[in-house]
């Protein structure tokens, strides 16, 4: 119930007469199973239309993160190189924005999901996307440059092989030990995801605070329980 309106009371206030709400499902994220998708997504609806709210929540995969930043300003980093086009912008992240925006044009035109994600592509590529974004900023005060975290660290692998798996909550307990989202600029940043090759002392993470202290419980954390990273053995 908390998380429902803490999620739409956000939209309503706003002014919003359509919503897209992205619900991953995976074994390590909040929502475990497709059975507890049905159900919260059934609460987001059925509360919205009483609020006079359009709400559709699409079931995604949540088995991995999205984007390589964890954190405020990581993850703002990761954003604005997908609406500035920049070389080297996650692909995964750019590819569930497109989705998202596709159902979120169908919700308000009708003209299908298929139409709506082709609309979503052009408006990224031809910059007003970039553009509308700034013009949004612009009335909340102005774009800021995002700082830098006073300590970084990388994380090694300590094995070699193939990532099969990455468990997603402790990866973000690491990352609030680290000191997000108190601290803007802490977090982490991912150098690998599910399906990549790593080799022994490559680094899987880069993690970033503001304080040694913060820093080195993020590291205990990272070495102690079982394995953020699993890594199946090439032979």
């Amino acid at each position: 119930g908390q998380l429902v309106a803490s999620v739409l009371s956000k939209k309503i206030a706003a002014g919003s007469t359509h919503a897209v709400i992205d619900i991953p499902v995976g074994e390590t994220a909040k929502v475990r199973t497709p059975g507890d998708a049905d159900r919260l997504a059934s609460l987001f609806t059925s509360v919205g239309a009483a609020c006079g709210l359009k709400v559709r929540c699409i079931a995604t995969d949540g088995s991995k993160p999205v984007g390589a930043g964890i954190g405020p300003t990581e993850e703002a980093r990761d954003v604005l190189a997908v609406l500035q086009g920049k070389r080297g912008a996650p692909e995964d992240l750019r590819s569930r924005a497109i989705l998202l925006a596709g159902h979120l044009f169908d919700l308000a035109d009708g003209l299908g999901v298929k139409e709506g994600m082709i609309k979503a592509e052009r408006l990224l590529q031809d910059g007003s996307a970039w553009e509308q974004f700034k013009r949004i900023t612009k009335a909340q005060g102005g774009l800021k440059s995002l700082g830098e975290a006073r300590f970084r660290r990388p994380v090694l692998s300590s094995e070699s092989g193939t990532i099969v798996s990455i468990d997603n909550r402790r990866l973000a307990r690491v990352a609030k030990l680290a000191g997000a989202p108190a601290s803007s600029t802490a977090g982490l940043r991912l150098l690998v995801n599910v399906g990549d090759i790593v080799i022994k002392g490559e680094p899987l993470y880069e993690l970033l605070s503001d304080s040694p202290g913060q820093q080195d419980y993020a590291l205990a954390f990272n070495d102690m329980g079982p394995a953020i990273f699993t890594v199946s053995q090439e032979e």
